[in-house]
């Protein structure tokens, strides 16, 4: 197990693992380049959609041998799990952009006429995204010459409550396959048969069905499958629902309330190398 940071990306964290499984953190940063701060309402709102604590609940993730890909700048300076075409992931309900203008709540995250213009995003694409997305296909070209099959899991979580983004209250876990065309069936019905177990709810493809990461690499023929997980952040954190309030959010990360989560992700994980070394 190795940490590469690359000398002209050191946003950008790959630890690297020998085992058949790929673990994606593209929205656990929290860093705002200066560069990138014109124009921004607060720096709590252009942090609040962050992915809270996630790679503190999977840190668990290296010791299993996995390779874990972070990138360290939020969201709002550039999504990496957006299709950069401008496409929708979800056609018809509300999502957020390449480059977010608003909260998920639908809060202006920039002051009027200050957002990003289509040169400042194609910059942004240039510095961040591409790199991001190069790592991840390196580190799965790596693994492929060594495994006939290699998972990648790209983890996430959101708040329970969002009516701007979905009805009532989100289930604990939210498993995306990308409607079953990113992994192999049997993969999806192992992680949703940890998860049935667990205590928590759960749903598979249902709000959210994996996004770009999944949807681009998920290649089931190609030996290559790609899950993402979706955690309601009630379910690992001590989390206020419905609308938050800068100093009510995010809540402390508490190991002790984040533990069943975080031993049934351990077994989720387990599961994908299992999978993937069943296939060999």
């Amino acid at each position: 197990m190795s940490l590469h940071r690359s000398p002209h990306h050191d946003w950008l964290s790959v630890t690297r693992g020998d085992a058949p499984l790929v673990v994606s953190l593209p929205h656990t940063g929290t860093e705002i380049p200066s560069a990138y701060e014109r124009g921004l309402v607060s720096p709590w709102l252009a942090r609040k959609d962050a992915d809270w604590w996630i790679e503190r609940l999977y840190d668990f993730a290296a010791d299993l041998g996995a390779t874990v890909i972070r990138t360290a700048v939020s969201r709002t300076v550039i999504d990496v799990n957006r299709d950069p075409s401008g496409v929708s992931l979800y056609p018809g309900q509300a999502t957020t952009e390449l480059c977010p203008t608003t909260t998920f709540d639908g809060e202006p995250l920039y002051e009027p006429g200050t957002e990003p213009t289509a040169d400042e995003i194609a910059e942004r694409r240039a510095r961040f995204f591409d790199p991001y997305h190069a790592a991840l296909r390196a580190e799965v070209e790596r693994l492929r010459a060594r495994h006939a099959n290699v998972v990648v899991y790209d983890c996430h979580s959101i708040r329970s409550v969002i009516p701007r983004l979905f009805e009532g209250t989100l289930p604990h876990f939210n498993i995306g396959t990308n409607g079953g065309a990113a992994c192999s069936h049997s993969l999806s019905e192992s992680i949703e048969k940890i998860c049935a177990g667990s205590g928590f709810s759960h749903v598979v493809n249902g709000r959210f069905k994996g996004g770009y990461i999944t949807r681009s690499l998920g290649r089931p023929e190609a030996g290559v499958h790609a899950v993402q997980m979706e955690l309601a952040c009630r379910g690992y954190m001590r989390e206020p629902l419905g609308p938050v309030t800068e100093g009510q959010w995010p809540s402390a990360y508490d190991e002790a309330y984040a533990a069943p989560m975080r031993e049934a992700l351990a077994l989720v994980l387990q599961a994908c190398l299992t999978f993937a070394r069943s296939k060999a």
